[in-house]
């Protein structure tokens, strides 16, 4: 019955959250549970994560290097950067403006009446700089780049590392064999990894089913639905009908091969965590080029960002609407250009975005309180926003392939015309 390792997977989500669920409900007071059995749980599923995220720097750099040698054609390797780049983008944009839409239709927490904790206090009160970003994507010291693993630096130099391989030609072919042969290490290595797969989602699950409560969610719960099923249907609706409307992959089949990716990330709430099973979803399931995959991954781990755009806009409507500062029509545009910048920089990490919410919180003027609450939610909704975001990462490498496919299929009429 649990042949398939998304079969294991699932059964490993929904046993942790049960057995979580009864140890927080119908055995409060067994001390021993709540501590030792939950710390030893815990640290288990820290050190399955961490196993995960171990293989993420290298696993980065070796796929783009790769990716860039194994083009036929470096001039081909700009046209394959801005389709990527530029989808990445609309893909986020298009979320905004829905998640914008959907929150003026509906308002979620009109009515409501809440107080958050008055001694929140935010890390941080400043926009991340468009500029700045761009300009700290050159690495000043390539070795803290690897070390603090700042995933925009490290992809940086990867293609420049892969371009220089390329443009050296029969020359640099031990280097180009070195970095294939890495690549193939690297993902041999999470193959390994991934049998632990459903155990680690166990254990995973359990913390949470035995530390999140209820209660404290009651007053939100139609705002945490309208926040979630927007991200699901993102993931289940949209990006399958779009990749049905432009490749030969149906939307049922893009749903099916997706779905171990989706019911990861939701366990790890991380895109770099996920990574390597997105890697495999397109690889092995969608038959996406490795070249295009191991170029693609990790530039939308960092930029393709639509689950954390309807988690931090949804958050801003929420907020305004439930603290009675509604956000005004003058608002939008700015909001909307906040979002954009802020799920950009939210990072692939879970929790990045009850940061930028509460950045987002003091750039509108709302309540600074108010982010107490979205932090006792915030688990829920970033499980699902890392979902959306990695399923939106295989639709986009999944067009950017088929278009690929498509020009290569042109030239190749062209040259046997021209004969």
């Amino acid at each position: 019955m649990f042949k398939t390792q998304t079969s294991r997977i699932f059964l490993g989500l929904f046993a942790g959250l049960l057995i979580g669920s009864i140890i927080q409900y119908d055995f409060p007071r067994v001390e021993f549970l709540h501590t030792t059995f939950l710390e030893v749980i815990s640290g288990l599923g820290s050190m399955f994560v961490h196993l995960i995220m171990l293989l993420v720097v290298p696993l980065v750099f070796f796929s783009i290097v790769a990716g860039i040698v194994e083009l036929q054609d470096i001039k081909s390797f700009g046209r394959l950067g801005g389709k990527t780049f530029f989808l990445y983008l609309v893909n986020t944009v298009l979320a905004i403006l829905a998640t914008m839409a959907i929150a003026l239709a509906f308002e979620p927490g009109l009515g409501l009446t809440l107080a958050g904790d008055k001694q929140a206090t935010l890390g941080s009160t400043s926009l991340p700089s468009f500029l700045d970003m761009i300009v700290n994507i050159i690495p000043s010291n390539p070795a803290r780049a690897f070390v603090e693993g700042d995933m925009l630096q490290i992809i940086f130099m990867a293609i420049l590392t892969g371009a220089a391989i390329k443009s050296l030609g029969e020359v640099a072919k031990p280097a180009e064999k070195f970095f294939k042969m890495g690549n193939t290490i690297m993902l041999k290595m999470i193959n390994m990894v991934m049998t632990l797969a459903p155990l680690g989602v166990f254990v995973l699950m359990i913390k949470l089913g035995a530390t999140l409560s209820a209660s404290m969610m009651i007053d939100v719960a139609g705002y945490i639905a309208m926040a979630v099923g927007l991200m699901v249907f993102w993931s289940m609706v949209f990006y399958p009908f779009i990749i049905s409307l432009t490749t030969d992959i149906s939307a049922s089949e893009f749903r099916r091969k997706t779905r171990e990716q989706f019911i990861f990330a939701v366990s790890t709430s991380s895109s770099s965590a996920t990574m390597p099973v997105t890697m495999r979803t397109l690889t092995d399931g969608l038959k996406v080029k490795k070249s295009i995959a191991g170029f693609g991954v990790p530039m939308g781990a960092t930029m393709n960002m639509s689950g954390a755009a309807i988690y931090i806009g949804m958050a801003a409507f929420f907020i305004g609407n439930a603290f009675g500062q509604p956000i005004t029509s003058d608002q939008l545009l700015t909001l909307g250009v906040s979002v954009f910048l802020l799920s950009v920089g939210a990072g692939a990490v879970p929790g990045g975005g009850v940061v930028m919410v509460g950045v987002l919180i003091h750039q509108m003027g709302l309540p600074v309180e108010s982010i107490a609450i979205i932090a006792a939610i915030d688990r829920i909704k970033d499980m699902f926003a890392t979902a959306t975001n990695v399923v939106g990462d295989s639709a986009v490498i999944t067009l950017v392939d088929a278009s690929e496919k498509g020009e290569e299929a042109l030239q190749a009429e062209q040259k046997t015309a021209q004969a």
